[in-house]
């Protein structure tokens, strides 16, 4: 038998800071004790990456590793976004290369069941690339053994949310007849993946038959193959259709190039377009952190002609930059329209209590970017499609006119002033609602020592027994004629303030009233003001009639 392969001790956590090193569980070669919990950092020079390997590995065995467990973080143990994987029972963990400078490893063991635990060692890595090593025996002629191999190496298990590969040696020249497979997933993670390949250069070819990167939609070359990829041209975003993603970089003896950065993360939760006429989201696992390298985008698609209106519910995201002051983290950013091409409605931050913000088309791009470090809890976001409506009033009456396309799936019925006796009615291309102020449930308020007419305008979008009615608030100042709708009941009444002010009577592009709706405003207009000067002619007889009796 052979000596033990230079065992710390029974030390149980700590910062391991040399440049290389050794570590394991405690009391290993023995059993390791009951319900223990221990964090090594690894931390190695600025610019370089920690390269860890398990030489013996021995845990508790269980399908979804809930007993006792080892951890690999790609940075501090409490960035959760940047768990590599957890592993247990007698398979050892794949060799791993952090992103940068720091690695986490955390073991824990319940109170059943010991088993040998693990030896692990560490050491500092280039950027050029890093160096696949065994571990040697503290005795020079045991490494007879264990022999340290001096090669390149890549590849290995991803099991996290999130994460960054690399070619080796990567952004410097790839080596010759290398060949590394990289299978992301199967830790938790039940939906698709993404990867998106920020930088790329190869070898090119017809039909990529020299140095290629193949992309199976799997963990096994028997997937089908998504593509293979070679040359200085970045591949598309590629999305899995499972929970399973295979990616394998091969180079042949000669030529060789700068190779190739990608980032990974679950698409579920991450890339969504929504067409609902109100639906909510969050950021990844809120409200726990989310995980970090992500690029999430969320579209929201309305019928034409309504704008859609977001509530900031919740968000705590990385701060800002303290030499800048500006948003160069983590931060949260919306678009007009449907792409990043369109105008810029805003870009944030840290934690902050937002207004709504409303689109000024019926699409609207939410994206997320997050950094390698430094996660937060993120945020909780609810929409609403704003009606596209035109709302005005005479000293007597309210207006309402409401595109048939944009409430194309709904009966004239549906959409009623103050109760269901006074339904729009469908005139050319509009609902449209003509009442006088003393009827459809109106009725005289004071605000801010004004007097105005008020009412509830509700559209019905129930179906079966589930109820969706949205309500809207008409008002009317009679002596400037002047008209406003608001939103009081939308997409969680409960948890957005009240009465946001959604529409102004001038606000919306929409068509102009009928000639005909317009004359009988001018005619109310005239009827009241010639009942006024016929209300002063008699008073004026009155008077003069009592003067001469």
């Amino acid at each position: 038998s052979h000596p033990p392969l230079c065992p710390t001790g029974i030390k149980c956590g700590g910062v391991l800071s040399a440049p290389s090193g050794n570590f394991s569980s405690p009391n290993f070669p023995g059993l390791y004790p009951y319900e223990t919990e221990c964090t090594w950092l690894i931390v190695v020079a600025e610019g370089s990456s920690v390269l860890l390997s398990f030489s013996h590995f021995e845990l508790e065995y269980h399908d979804a590793c809930a007993y006792d467990y080892l951890q690999v973080y790609n940075g501090a143990a409490r960035d959760r976004g940047n768990l590599l994987g957890t592993f247990c029972g007698h398979s050892p963990p794949p060799p791993f290369s952090s992103a940068w400078h720091v690695m986490a490893v955390v073991f824990r063991s319940d109170r059943h069941v010991a088993k040998h635990g693990f030896a692990a060692a560490y050491r500092k890595g280039s950027r050029e690339g890093w160096w696949w090593w065994s571990i040697c025996p503290s005795i020079l002629s045991h490494c007879l053994h264990h022999l340290c191999l001096l090669a390149d190496a890549c590849g290995g298990q991803l099991t996290g949310l999130s994460g960054e590969i690399t070619s080796p040696r990567y952004p410097e020249s790839y080596p010759n007849d290398a060949e590394c497979r990289w299978t992301i997933g199967g830790a938790g993670g039940g939906g698709p993946l993404t990867l998106v390949f920020a930088d790329f250069q190869m070898e090119g070819g017809q039909g990529c038959s020299f140095d290629y990167v193949a992309l199976f939609d799997g963990p096994t070359v028997a997937a089908p193959r998504l593509g293979r990829y070679c040359g200085s041209t970045r591949p598309p975003r590629t999305v899995s259709s499972t929970p399973h993603l295979l990616i394998i970089f091969k180079s042949d003896f000669n030529i060789g190039g700068r190779g190739f950065k990608a980032h990974f993360y679950s698409a579920g939760e991450c890339q969504e377009v929504f067409t609902a006429i109100k639906g909510n989201f969050s950021s990844p696992q809120y409200p726990s952190f989310y995980p970090n390298n992500l690029k999430c985008q969320w579209s929201i698609h309305l019928p034409t002609g309504y704008r859609v209106k977001v509530f900031f519910l919740d968000m705590e995201l990385e701060g800002r930059s303290s030499l800048t002051g500006g948003c160069d983290y983590d931060h949260l950013s919306a678009f007009d329209g449907g792409t990043e091409n369109g105008s810029l409605l805003g870009r944030w931050c840290g934690r902050e209590s937002l207004a709504p913000i409303t689109s000024h088309s019926n699409q609207l791009l939410l994206v997320l970017h997050t950094d390698r470090n430094t996660a937060k809890r993120g945020f909780s976001i609810a929409y609403v499609g704003v009606v596209p409506m035109n709302v005005s009033c005479t000293r007597t009456d309210f207006h309402i006119q409401i595109p048939v396309q944009s409430l194309a799936q709904l009966e004239r019925n549906r959409i009623y002033l103050g109760s269901p006796s006074c339904a729009a009615r469908v005139v050319g291309r509009n609902f449209k609602i003509h009442t006088r102020f003393d009827t459809c449930g109106t009725e005289s308020q004071r605000r801010n020592n004004t007097s105005v007419i008020v009412s509830t305008l509700y559209i019905d979008f129930s179906v079966g027994d589930q109820e969706d009615i949205h309500q809207y608030e008409v008002q009317c100042e009679p002596k400037r004629k002047e008209a406003s709708v608001t939103l009081i009941a939308g997409p969680d009444p409960s948890r957005l303030s009240q009465a946001e002010n959604l529409v102004d009577s001038q606000q919306w592009g929409g068509e102009a009233m009928d000639a005909h709706e317009i004359k009988s405003q001018d005619t109310s207009d005239i009827v009241f003001i010639s009942i006024c000067i016929l209300a002063g002619l008699l008073m004026v007889i009155a008077v003069v009639g009592l003067v001469l009796l």
